[in-house]
């Protein structure tokens, strides 16, 4: 089993069935050496062979060797040893009979709950007829063995129900630290696109439009002195800044987000719900009013698109998505809802909030953030849920 917070109480049972084990067997060795009419000889060696494969078997339990742990076959054949072995111990010596008591807790946990119980049925009456055929039947050698059984039972399903909390907490772990992960590249990923549609902006306004309007001034005045002894270097200084013009928007090009590149917001959404509705079954809607964004928000709704579609797959068990663009006079309004199981929104706190643990809505609300926008997630118990970004109207963009 996997190292858990739990790993300790396991390490404390599995210790003190085994000192309870080797404690039963120390006192059947020490009462056949006091009891004269038994066969002192017999029970000794019958004590060593038993204990020794109890012990072969439980050191190769904690190394996780074939022996025990690893294949059903050899866990009952080593079961059945301990069994056969214990039988012919409580043949030769009363005292045997309490060694069930360990091996109850061993059945239970190598040979499952229904399997160990009839072990444990089997094995119960096998006690008490050995108890009855050495000193006589009585009510008390009936109830012991029996109430031996019971409480093992009972701390048989606890410890199964701990180690099934603590497979579910290394799940939960698991699943905890590739969501930290995915988040942390995320959040790189997005600075990097946030990065380069700044650069991509930057070149735009300053140099690709400076090339520009550098070129417009040399073709005005080549064209007004023709025959100037200098428009040779004139139309040579245009062509320049023309090649090079083309170059700085290469660069652009280069810059802006691959999930944009030669496409506009619309178009990127669409492929992003072809791609859901092929990959998991999910009907993905989109209806978009919005046009001439700038780069700046469609990266932003794009990545915020890709970050809630990703939840629904995961998390809502949705048939069917709808994202929504719509812009108007008072700014854009960016949806997107599903009609999935959705939750409870009352036991959850406001988004955005100190304590939030929503996976993803802290980065996208830091998004609409720096866009100067507001985000909003309504959702209630099998209605599905809808994440709702309103953001102010930016100024559009030109073109170079």
């Amino acid at each position: 089993m996997p190292t858990t917070a739990l790993t300790p109480v396991f390490v404390g049972l599995r210790t003190g069935l085994h000192a309870l084990f080797f404690g039963l067997l120390a006192l059947v060795a020490v009462r056949a050496v006091l009891t004269p009419e038994q066969s002192t000889a017999l029970v000794l060696a019958a004590t060593l062979l038993f204990g020794a494969t109890y012990a072969l078997g439980a050191i190769a339990a904690s190394r996780r060797t074939r022996l025990v742990a690893a294949l059903p076959r050899q866990r009952l054949l080593w079961v059945l040893a301990l069994t056969l072995e214990w039988m012919l111990l409580l043949w030769l010596s009363r005292e045997a009979a309490y060694l069930v008591f360990p091996l109850f807790f061993v059945y239970l946990h190598l040979l499952g709950r229904r399997a160990g119980m009839l072990a444990v049925g089997a094995t119960t009456a096998i006690a008490v007829i050995g108890l009855g055929l050495h000193e006589g039947w009585s009510v008390a050698g009936v109830i012991g063995p029996c109430i031996g059984a019971g409480v093992a039972v009972l701390i048989g399903i606890g410890y199964e129900a701990l180690a099934k909390e603590a497979r579910e907490r290394e799940q939960l772990m698991r699943e905890l630290l590739a969501t930290q992960e995915h988040l942390v590249a995320t959040e790189r990923e997005a600075g990097t696109l946030t990065e380069r549609s700044r650069l991509a902006r930057e070149i735009h306004d300053t140099v690709a439009q400076g090339l520009a309007s550098i070129q417009m001034l040399l073709h005005a005045a080549e064209r007004a002195d023709p025959d100037g002894a200098g428009v040779g270097h004139i139309r040579l200084a245009r062509e320049t800044a023309a090649d090079n013009l083309a170059e700085t928007r290469r660069f652009i090009r280069e810059l802006a987000p691959p999930d944009l590149d030669g496409m506009d917001l619309e178009q990127a959404l669409r492929r992003l719900a072809d791609a859901t509705s092929a990959a998991h079954g999910i009907r993905v809607e989109v209806h978009s009013s919005a046009d001439s964004l700038p780069m700046p928000v469609q990266t932003a709704l794009l990545r915020i698109a890709q970050g809630a579609i990703a939840n629904v797959v995961q998390h809502a068990g949705a048939s069917r998505a709808t994202i929504t663009l719509d812009e108007s006079a008072a700014g854009l309004v960016f949806a997107v809802a599903d009609d999935g199981r959705g939750f409870d929104a009352s036991t959850h706190e406001q988004v955005g909030g100190a304590n939030s643990d929503s996976f993803g809505l802290v980065a996208t609300r830091e998004r609409v953030q720096q866009l100067g926008g507001s985000l909003d997630v309504t959702s209630s118990v099998g209605q599905g849920t809808t994440l709702t970004v309103t953001l102010p109207t930016r100024p559009r963009e030109g073109t170079a």
